[in-house]
């Protein structure tokens, strides 16, 4: 039988729609705020993120050996450039690791790349990225800090994986280094998220941004989340307690659960002092806080906030120029930030697929269908 060829491209037509990686919105969940080109942080003009996804093995845990779910994500703030920007940082709950954070206390400045993978890879991933400084940006001179003090951050993939086997490289960091791009980014299972859970479904990386305007100039907020924490009962989406009226689907867990973290990255293209940024970072809470979670003990939420507009020299480096917002122009930057974490985290539940790990503990990705039968009768009811 032959194909024509308009028949054959409505074929691979449905079948990429069928496979494309779908998100919050396309369920047709309802978010505020403007939304950039990409609804991701790379909106934010010279973000990039880039990923290691590392899967493999299956049964019973051999340390060393697998199974293997895990991997890491980075994000670069200035493209690729270890050139200083404006940031700031906060922890809502310490049970966690984000390193580099006391220089950006000390200067207020973050310099390159960002790295987030799981609990026991924060070192390699720090290292790494601080030989990739060295490799990319070091003049030789006889005192040389191109290394840094990178931030590299994590979140505990143990259930699924096998975290004590240290399966993360630094190749693989140089890896998601090199493929950094703008534009899309890809959600769910990948990076630094593949091993993650949220709200006792699959979780893993989410992103959303927000385009607001202050007097005549047009600002982006965007969030980056690896989220991994919450009970399922906890669950809000959209302002729907979607956990609580949620029956089934409970990972098979084969070991003692324990509750998670997030880390959180915000980007802005909006001029803001650290001090400033470290309000914004604040305001990630708020975000977490909408889609139900509490910030639980052993859960380690730490977020990070950075400005794309780095402050002037002079020609001697004598004096230092800030361009700044108000603190009183900053309450969009706020609202920005609240509605992107919040549904960067929506976004990492939907993009995620089932998964089957170590000892065959299996974590379901929440079922989209029913999850919109779930908010549409809910809501119905509260008519």
């Amino acid at each position: 039988m032959k194909i024509s060829f308009f028949t054959a491209l409505l074929i691979i037509t449905a079948i990429t729609t069928a496979t494309a990686q779908q998100r919050a919105r396309d369920l047709g969940i309802k978010f505020n705020g403007t939304i950039g080109q990409y609804n991701a942080i790379t909106d934010v003009k010279g973000v990039l993120v880039g990923y290691k996804t590392l899967i493999s093995g299956d049964g019973p845990l051999a340390t060393g050996k697998g199974p293997v779910r895990t991997g890491v994500t980075v994000i670069m703030p200035n493209g690729k450039s270890i050139d200083p920007l404006p940031a700031g940082w906060f922890s809502l709950n310490g049970d966690g690791e984000m390193t580099g954070t006391t220089v950006i206390d000390e200067y207020g400045l973050n310099y390159g790349p960002i790295g987030i993978t799981n609990t026991n890879s924060v070192g390699v991933v720090r290292d790494a990225i601080g030989e990739w400084n060295v490799k990319n940006f070091s003049k030789g001179s006889l005192v040389d800090f191109s290394f840094g003090l990178p931030v590299a951050a994590e979140t505990f993939d143990g259930v699924l994986n096998d975290i004590n086997g240290f399966h993360v490289k630094k190749e693989d960091v140089f890896e998601a280094l090199s493929t950094a791009h703008g534009g899309k980014v890809e959600e769910g299972n990948v990076g630094g998220g593949t091993g993650m859970s949220l709200f006792q479904f699959k979780g893993g990386s989410g992103t959303s941004s927000r385009v607001i305007s202050i007097d005549t100039a047009t600002y982006t907020v965007g969030a980056f989340v690896q989220g991994n924490f919450g009970r399922r009962t906890d669950l809000i989406i959209s302002g729907v307690p979607v956990g609580k009226e949620w029956k089934g689907d409970l990972p098979v867990i084969n070991s003692k659960p324990k509750d998670g973290s997030i880390i959180i990255i915000i980007g802005t293209d909006a001029p803001l002092l650290p001090a400033q940024l470290k309000l914004v970072a604040k305001r990630a809470s708020l975000g977490v806080a909408r889609c139900g979670g509490v910030g639980r003990n052993s859960s380690g939420d730490i977020f990070l906030a950075f400005s794309t507009v780095p402050p002037k020299d002079n020609a001697k480096g004598t004096l230092q120029t800030w361009t700044v917002l108000p603190k009183e122009q900053m309450d969009k930057v706020f609202q920005a930030t609240v509605e992107s974490v919040e549904e960067a985290i929506v976004n990492a539940m939907i993009a995620a697929k089932d998964m089957k790990g170590i000892n065959g503990n299996t974590v379901y990705a929440i079922r989209h269908d029913k999850l919109m039968q779930v908010i549409n009768s809910y809501s119905h009811k509260m008519q």
